[in-house]
C-alpha cells in the first residue's frame, strides 16, 4: 500500500465525524453547504474566518448551531461604536475590604466567538481582538492568559450599510484566513426555510456529533495529508501572480497594489488540505487549491486606483490568475 492510500485510509477513518455533523446542521440550517464547510476548514485549520453578507441570510445561527454541534463554547458580541477592550476581555475589579483586585473575564473567554458587525469598533477594540486572534492569549493588567482550544473568531460585516463604520486595519484583514460570501438561498431552499422557520417558537436544538478533543486529533491527521511537489510550486505560483503578474504573462499590470503575503501561501496550503480532510481524501489536487483559492485571497489582495476605476475588484482579478495559470 503507497503512502497516499495509507493516509487516504487514516482520513476517511479520522473524517467519519463530517458527514453527520454536516447532515445534523442542514436539520437547522437549509442550505448555506458554502457556509458550512468554510467554518469546517476554519476548524480544521485552526483559522479565523470573516464572513461578508447581508442581514438574515442565518450566519449567526450557523455559528451557533456548529458551536452546540460540538459541544463547545459559544460566545456572540456585538461590536458597535462605543465598545471598549474591557468589553472583550474582561477587567481586574477593586475589592475595597480586602485591598486585592480580581480577574473578572470577557466573551473572548470562549471557543467559538462571533464578532457580529466587527467593523462598527473602533481601533482599540480591533487591537485587543488582534492579539487574541494571532497570539490566542490576552493580557489583564500584568497577567497574560491563554484562551481556550478550539479558539475561533468569526467575524461578520455586512456588505451594504457602511454609514458609521470603521476600516478593518490591513494587519488585521491578513489574521483572518478566509473571507467568505454568503449569497441568497435557492428558491427551492427558501421554500423549506418558511416550513421550517415559519413559526413564533422554530424547533433548533440539535445532537452533540462531537467533542472539541475530536476536532483538535483531527487537525493533527489534515497536517499529514500530502501535498505533491508540482501542488506546492503551484501554490507559490497563484500568490506569486497576486504580487507580480506581468512575469506570469497575466494581463493585469497596474492592477494592483499590494499581493498575498506569505501568510496567503501557508493559508492556501492548510485549507486545502483541509478540503482534502472534508472529502475523505489523504492527498490535495490543484481542484482542491482552486476551490478554496477566491476565499483566501480575496481579502489579501489590494486593487490599484486604476482597477476601481475600470470597476474591477480583487474577485475579477483571482478569476483570471486561475483561468491563466497552468495547472500541474
Amino acid at each position: 500500500m503507497s503512502n497516499t492510500q495509507e493516509l487516504t485510509a487514516q482520513v476517511k477513518e479520522a473524517s467519519t465525524w463530517i458527514k453527520p455533523l454536516q447532515d445534523e446542521i442542514a436539520r437547522v440550517v437549509v442550505g448555506q453547504k458554502y457556509l458550512v464547510d468554510g467554518l469546517l476548514v476554519g476548524l480544521l485549520t485552526n483559522g479565523h474566518i470573516l464572513l461578508e453578507g447581508v442581514p438574515g441570510l442565518a450566519k449567526t445561527l450557523t455559528v451557533k448551531t456548529l458551536a452546540n454541534c460540538i459541544h463547545t463554547g459559544f460566545s456572540r458580541i456585538q461590536f458597535t461604536p462605543d465598545l471598549l477592550p474591557a468589553d472583550l476581555i474582561g477587567t481586574l475589579i477593586y475589592n475595597p475590604r480586602t485591598g486585592e483586585f480580581t480577574t473578572k473575564q470577557g466573551p473572548l473567554f470562549s471557543n467559538l466567538i462571533l464578532a457580529d458587525e466587527i467593523n462598527r469598533a473602533p481601533a482599540k477594540v480591533q487591537s485587543a481582538l488582534l492579539e487574541a486572534m494571532q497570539e490566542r492569549q490576552v493580557t489583564l493588567g500584568d497577567t497574560t492568559y491563554k484562551l481556550a482550544d478550539p479558539f475561533l473568531v468569526l467575524a461578520t460585516q455586512n456588505p451594504l450599510e457602511q454609514e458609521g463604520t470603521y476600516q478593518l486595519p490591513e494587519a488585521q484583514l491578513d489574521r483572518f484566513m478566509l473571507k467568505l460570501r454568503i449569497g441568497y438561498p435557492t428558491k427551492v431552499e427558501e421554500r423549506k426555510i418558511l416550513d421550517l422557520m415559519g413559526t413564533s417558537a422554530p424547533m433548533l436544538d440539535v445532537m452533540r456529533i462531537i467533542e472539541p478533543a475530536d476536532v483538535i486529533r483531527s487537525r493533527n491527521i489534515v497536517n499529514e495529508i500530502y501535498v505533491d511537489d508540482r501542488v506546492k510550486d503551484y501554490i507559490v505560483d497563484v500568490v506569486f501572480a497576486t504580487r507580480d503578474p506581468a512575469a506570469y504573462k497575466l494581463p493585469l499590470e497596474g492592477m494592483i497594489r499590494y499581493g498575498g503575503s506569505p501568510r496567503a501561501t501557508i493559508a492556501l496550503t492548510l485549507a486545502a488540505r483541509a478540503r482534502a480532510f472534508i472529502a475523505g481524501r489523504g492527498y490535495v489536487t490543484p481542484q482542491d487549491v482552486k476551490t478554496v483559492g477566491p476565499d483566501v485571497l480575496r481579502h489579501r489582495i489590494i486593487i490599484s486606483y486604476e482597477a476601481e476605476a475600470e470597476e474591477m475588484t480583487s474577485e475579477h482579478i483571482i478569476e483570471r490568475i486561475f483561468a491563466n495559470l497552468p495547472v500541474p
